[in-house]
């Protein structure tokens, strides 16, 4: 058993670093677009801000509509996109296409109610002073919602890390792919049991990584 490990283990630390690059830039461009969206569908539904129903149903559809689907299915659907971005349809580089629009389309929503969790009241009393919206939305809605949108940030890199799982259906590499060759392919279940504790201790780090960020932004806070 322990052999069988030893003798693999270049291939574990391959298809760790595949994992960490497919999670890395999904969450990137989640953090980035994600953000984004939030805010545009947090100000066209608030009121005090440009309250434009039919932009906010919109945006909002079409987030259901990439969150509704099941990511396996996903991924097999925007392969095609993927062989016209990155030019290939098999790779750690062609899950990152649909495992980006995934991420952004579960973050954004998250990063919505993120905003909408900043009282109204403080809004309200910032813009009777004469600032301009964008100046609120940088100095108040930002910085309020910030310790939520790291505690977002946490859980959709745990769900992207477990979106990358999935790519080795498609081979596109990771530890997924790795457990799903060795250990499902190949009967090597000792591989399978390796690439599954190691995925529970990315959780865990990532988990308390994030548990940390947020302590120290509220102390900041406070």
């Amino acid at each position: 058993m322990l052999e069988s490990i030893i003798a693999v283990r270049g291939d574990i630390l391959v298809s760790l670093g595949q994992t960490f690059y497919m999670v890395s830039i999904a969450l990137v461009f989640a953090i980035i677009l994600g953000t984004i969206l939030g805010l545009l569908l947090y100000v066209t539904e608030n009121p005090l801000f440009v309250q434009k129903g039919l932009v906010n149903k919109i945006i909002g559809v079409i987030l259901n509509i990439i969150r509704s689907v099941p990511f396996l299915i996903l991924m097999i659907l925007l392969l095609p996109l993927s062989k016209l971005i990155v030019g290939t349809k098999i790779g750690s580089k062609a899950v990152i296409v649909p495992l980006a629009i995934a991420s952004i389309a579960f973050f954004a929503r998250l990063a919505e109610a993120s905003f909408a969790d900043v009282s109204n009241g403080v809004v309200e009393a910032f813009i009777s002073t004469g600032a301009s919206k964008f100046k609120v939305l940088l100095q108040i809605i930002l910085p309020e919602a910030l310790p939520s949108l790291i505690k977002n940030i946490t859980v959709t890199a745990i769900s992207i890390l477990g979106f990358s799982a999935m790519a080795g259906l498609v081979g596109g590499g990771g530890l997924g792919d790795l457990a799903y060759r060795y250990g499902y392919q190949r009967y090597k279940t000792e591989i399978m049991i390796v690439c599954v504790v190691i995925l529970i201790v990315l959780v865990q780090l990532i988990q308390t990584l994030g548990d940390i960020i947020v302590k120290r932004v509220d102390k900041k806070r406070s």
